[in-house]
Parts: structure tokens; C-alpha cells; sequence
């Protein structure tokens, strides 16, 4: 038996190996039965979306989906490997109130202890979700309220410029999108915020391949696999010079992609890096170490795509029908160049920062405590 009478607090850990087995719908039932609250990895952001959306665990994780680790007492991991991006470099800091529960197809990743008493199933996550299904169990609806109350009270903090112009996107997206993005800020930014309507959508995320460039090539691809459905691609101003020159494919084909270019004119990852651990030492990053940016909307007529430089996101919303016709088009969206990626997770210590005032951080685990 997984599931005993002496757990109250589970969770539901999915990773991208829900995906590969075709075992997602089992895993929404499974949900949605129990009301188990569902937490992700960054690869498997899209298997919880709409209603069932509470964040994804790791060094850049949603704030509360790691405090509800530390508050949980039993996680039930599918398809997730748990490497050090979740688990941190010590692993008797994670979860440390939890049992844990891991279901991998590969021996090599159950082979790595990462709580003394775990319990392993080497199985696929098909097999591992007809087990689940099969078991009877409660109803969580009480602990999922909990974890919701306490989400509410995290939402305005650990948001950034680009996490606003993401949740603006997400917003005016249709139900059920496919949408690529590329590797940098924004990527963390979409894990964080992009919550889509439905829970068919799909976003395509390099994980830890890091392919930075891979956006544009990765809607391309998805679009013409899917008979030439509308997609949607959101890359930063470094990825999408990587492989802007497929913006020829685009036209050339005439595939629907519509473009969001969140434009804060560095190279973000690296250059937050550079600021924090090396004293403002811009090497090719910024205007000042050798990087620059180009027009993208000009760009991208000079292709035949039609284009927008806005001033703000919230524009946006004046375009929502570019956002839902049949042409391809580009949005280049500014943001501060000095945009941070907030929050992170140290390996050393598994603190949070920035911290928040303990009022507050209180407040979320008397709610998840109760």
C-alpha cells in the first residue's frame, strides 16, 4: 500500500516521465479523485495546469510549491529523476517531513538514495498509475485548501517584470496551446507563471539540454507536426538571435507562430551571475561587456512577418487578434535590463532568497501547518 491512514499531507510530484509513458490523463484522474495538491519539475511544468496548477519544485521553483515540500508527509514521485536542481546538494534537507515514494523507469536513477527508507518502483509510469488507481484512498480536499490559502498569500511576492509580461501572455493565449520556449530568463519566468487554460496545452521546454537558440526551431517543428496549427513561441532577445535566421521558415511556409521576444537587452542568466558572484564584471553580456540588440521588428518585416516594438506588455491586449489569427507575427516586448529571477534556492543550505519578511513566511507555515 502506498497510501495509509497516517498520511494527511501528500503530494503528487510529476515529471516528464509522465509524459513519455502516456500515462498523463491516468495521472489527472488519480488528481482528481483524491485532490491531492500536484506539484511538478521545470520539464513537466505543463502536466498541471488550469485548476490543478500549484508551481514546480527547484532552484528556481515557485516559493510555495518548495515550503509545501517541507510541510508535506508523504510525496509520491512519477517520471521525476530528483537530481540536485530539486533535491539540492543535501539531501536530508529535502522534505524533511516526508516519506517518499519514487516510481522510475531507470535503475540507474532509483539506484541514488535520496531518503534512507524510500520506496522504489522500477516500472513505467503507466504501470506505476494503474497501481495508484487501483488503491483506495482518501479525499485531500482539506490539505489542497491549505496549499491553495497558501499560494494566495505568496502571489504578489518573488514577481518580476518578465514573470508579469508572462502571466499578460498566458492570459490572452486561446485554451489548449502549444507553446515553445527558449532557454535564459524566460525560461524560468514561463515555469514559474505561464499557467494555460485547459490541461491539453502543451510547453515545450529544453530542460537540462540548456539549447539556448531552441525556441524559434522547436515552434517550427511543433507547428508543422501538428498540420500547421496556430503555435506560440517565447524566446529572450539572446536566444532568438541564435536562429533568427528561421524566420525565412516561417514566412517561406507561412506557419502561424506567433512570436513574443521578452527584450531586456542582455543576456540575462549570465549577466545576474556576473552582478551577484563577480562585481559587476559584464564580459559580452551587457552594452558595457560587448552586447547589443538589434531592431527585431524591423527585423522581422524585413522577412514579410508583421511586427510590433511595444512599450509595455500590457499592450498586449490590444492585439489579441494578431494573437488568435492565422498569420505569423512578432512581438518584441521590453523589459528592465536589470530583471532578476526570483526566487532562488542555495544548494548549500536550501534557504530561499530573497527573504521575505518573517511575518509573512510565518503566515504560510501556520496555514500549511494547521
Amino acid at each position: 500500500m502506498i497510501f495509509r491512514s497516517t498520511y494527511s499531507k501528500p503530494i503528487l510530484l510529476m515529471g516528464n516521465g509522465v509524459r513519455s509513458a502516456d500515462a498523463v490523463e491516468m495521472f489527472h484522474e488519480f488528481a482528481q479523485k483524491t485532490n491531492i495538491p500536484v506539484l511538478t519539475t521545470m520539464n513537466g511544468v505543463d502536466l498541471a495546469q488550469d485548476d490543478l496548477h500549484i508551481g514546480f519544485i527547484g532552484t528556481h521553483g515557485n516559493r510555495i510549491a518548495n515550503m509545501i515540500l517541507n510541510e508535506c508527509d508523504l510525496i509520491i514521485s512519477a517520471g521525476a529523476r530528483l537530481g540536485i536542481r530539486q533535491v539540492g546538494r543535501t539531501a536530508q534537507k529535502f522534505a524533511p517531513k516526508a516519506d517518499l515514494v519514487r516510481c522510475d523507469i531507470d535503475e540507474y536513477e532509483l539506484s541514488r538514495n535520496i531518503k534512507e527508507n524510500e520506496k522504489k518502483y522500477q516500472t513505467d509510469a503507466r504501470d506505476f498509475a494503474r497501481m495508484l488507481l487501483a488503491e483506495g484512498f482518501g479525499d485531500y480536499s482539506v490539505w489542497r485548501e491549505q496549499c491553495l490559502e497558501a499560494k494566495d498569500v505568496l502571489n504578489e511576492y518573488d514577481k518580476q517584470p518578465g514573470n508579469m509580461a508572462v502571466e499578460k501572455i498566458a492570459s490572452l493565449l486561446p485554451k489548449d496551446p502549444v507553446v515553445s520556449v527558449d532557454v535564459g530568463m524566460h525560461q524560468c519566468w514561463c515555469a514559474q507563471s505561464l499557467v494555460l487554460k485547459g490541461f491539453k496545452g502543451r510547453i515545450h521546454i529544453s530542460g537540462g539540454y540548456g539549447t539556448m537558440g531552441c525556441g524559434l526551431p522547436y515552434a517550427i517543428g511543433s507547428c508543422i507536426s501538428m498540420g500547421n496549427q496556430t503555435n506560440y513561441c517565447i524566446t529572450g532577445d539572446g536566444g532568438f538571435q541564435m536562429n533568427i535566421q528561421e524566420l525565412e521558415t516561417v514566412r517561406r511556409e507561412n506557419l502561424p507562430i506567433k512570436i513574443f521576444v521578452l527584450n531586456n537587452r542582455v543576456l540575462g542568466k549570465i549577466s545576474e551571475t556576473q552582478h551577484l558572484e563577480h562585481n559587476d564584471r559584464f564580459a559580452n553580456t551587457t552594452a558595457s561587456g560587448g552586447y547589443s540588440v538589434p531592431d527585431f521588428a524591423k527585423i522581422s518585416e524585413a522577412y514579410g512577418i508583421k511586427a510590433l516594438k511595444l512599450d509595455s506588455y500590457d499592450e498586449l491586449t490590444q492585439y489579441k487578434d494578431w494573437i488568435l489569427d492565422r498569420e505569423p507575427c512578432l512581438f518584441d516586448i521590453p523589459l528592465p535590463e536589470n530583471s532578476l529571477l526570483t526566487p532562488k534556492i542555495k544548494f548549500e543550505t536550501q534557504e530561499i532568497r530573497p527573504k521575505l519578511d518573517e511575518e509573512i513566511i510565518n503566515k504560510v507555515i501556520r496555514i500549511l501547518s494547521r
